[in-house]
């Protein structure tokens, strides 16, 4: 029986392919239609591929070698993904500077995907820390400034205080650094943010024209968050004051309290005012420790009240509790909400775990742990009790006429609210593309012209942050004085 050489079969191939440039995507061809094929690519963190790499290269191999024997022009390129924190951790890990740590293990990738023998057309082949890559990134960012969808502002962002970078809440589930273990905070930070939320009307009605599964559908739209209810102004006994947003007005003679964030500047303004201030500041500073999504989930209904201090239910005057709860979230919404715990279940559960006196306003509906199962605690279609002069009403019929009568107190307005945020996307450390903006002493951020691009990074030996989380960028002088 015949023995092969299995290497010195797949090395002739591979050479020929190589010689022959057969993967090539061609730049113009008149007849064949053109198709495109994009692998994620690789974080350059490492010295070696590993099986996910395969797992997602390897169905896009194929699906790239079908269309070519269809009669496609292919494009499918590779390289790599090398100008962020994975790279730059792993080269301050091996004592590397990241432009030598970036360039040695690229080559190394390379030579074991070329092993592969996937058919990536290698002509074509970068990486993000080319410059002449970056430079569209800057480019991007140009565009969005100078249309006004580009903003610098301090913000509450998760931060690593071990890396001393700033997180998405992807990289900081459940308040630990997805790169190190470390325990994230929640700081304030002057970031730069892009304008997303402005966009959520379009995001949600074009959702409709996605190719998915109706239930993938649905989480982009809860995700999006679009809510149609009353903005209601509430005033704090002794002064101050604050907003709620709802879309249940009609339950609103039921709020027996409300929940401010903990992170908010109104608590802060209230503090000197609160009998159990050493109780507040605790939950506060444990609040800091989480990411806004553990904090959204908050199954244990943790929170804390705010002791002496009591908001006004605008319908009847009636003093109010405040608490503070780790499921408000300064920034999201309001950064406070009213709650009537017979007619919603998180309000219900909240009460319960912290002895809160309840109030039925809706009848017919019944208000247990099992109704709340069955959804049916909001009673649609049946008539409100304990709401003076609007007893007897339908759900539907208060819902209308307490909003009518607030707008005309001068105290409410209809509004449209939307979950979705704006994004803030810059880390602050040293190896990533630099913003092209100039900061002048008189008139604040000023952008580069695009002639000017690419904004390259300084050459420097000190690509650390320092203690504070600023950018190893601040300490190049030479770099940072400019014209």
């Amino acid at each position: 029986m015949k023995e092969y050489n299995f290497k010195e079969i797949e090395k002739k191939w591979q050479d020929r392919w190589k010689q022959e440039k057969s993967f090539q995507a061609i730049d113009f061809h008149p007849t064949k239609p053109k198709y495109y094929v994009l692998y994620e690519f690789f974080n350059v963190s490492g010295k070696s591929l590993h099986l996910g790499h395969l797992k997602g290269s390897v169905p896009a191999d194929a699906l790239a070698r079908y269309k070519r024997l269809k009669g496609y022009n292919v494009l499918f390129p590779i390289g790599g993904d090398a100008f962020g924190l994975p790279a730059e951790n792993a080269a301050i890990k091996t004592g590397i500077d990241p432009h030598k740590f970036v360039a040695e293990n690229v080559v190394l990738l390379y030579d074991q995907f070329n092993k592969l023998g996937l058919s990536f057309d290698w002509d074509r082949c970068f990486c993000t820390s080319d410059q002449d890559y970056y430079k569209w990134t800057q480019w991007i960012f140009l565009q969005l400034y100078n249309h006004g969808k580009a903003y610098k502002q301090v913000g509450k962002v998760n931060y690593c205080p071990h890396c001393k970078t700033t997180l998405s809440n992807e990289d900081s589930q459940g308040g630990i650094c997805d790169r190190c273990g470390s325990q994230v905070e929640q700081v304030e930070r002057s970031v730069w943010w892009l304008k997303m939320k402005e966009y959520s009307e379009k995001l949600l009605q074009n959702v409709e024209n996605i190719n998915l599964a109706e239930n993938f559908k649905e989480q982009q739209r809860n995700w999006i968050g679009k809510s149609e209810g009353v903005e209601v102004d509430i005033q704090i006994e002794g002064g101050g004051k604050f907003s709620i947003f709802t879309t249940c007005i009609e339950t609103i003679y039921g709020i027996t309290f409300f929940v401010l964030a903990p992170d908010g500047e109104l608590v802060k303004t209230l503090l000197p005012k609160v009998k159990n201030r050493e109780e507040v500041e605790k939950y506060i500073s444990d609040t800091a420790k989480k990411s806004p999504l553990d904090r959204k989930i908050n199954k244990d209904k943790t929170g804390c009240i705010l002791e002496g201090v009591y908001a006004i239910n605008p319908v009847n005057n009636k003093k109010v509790p405040i608490f503070i709860g780790d499921f408000v979230i300064a920034g999201y919404g309001t950064g406070a909400v009213m709650a009537v715990p017979t007619h919603d279940q998180r309000d219900f559960e909240y009460a319960k775990a912290h002895d809160i006196e309840m109030i039925q306003v809706i009848s017919g509906a019944d208000v247990s742990e099992k109704a709340f199962e069955k959804q049916d605690y909001l009673g649609k279609g049946c008539k409100l009790i304990n709401s003076e002069e609007f007893t007897g009403l339908t759900v539907e019929q208060a819902k209308t006429a307490i909003t009518e009568k607030l707008v005309k107190m001068g105290v409410a307005r209809k509004v449209v609210n939307y979950a979705m945020t704006d994004w803030a996307f810059n880390r602050q450390r040293y190896w990533g593309e630099p913003f092209p903006i100039v900061y002048c002493p008189h008139c604040g951020t000023v952008a580069l012209s695009e002639k000017d691009l690419p904004i390259t990074l300084p050459k420097t030996n000190d690509y650390l942050p320092n203690e504070t989380g600023d950018s190893p960028l601040s300490k190049v002088s030479s770099w940072v004085n400019c014209k």
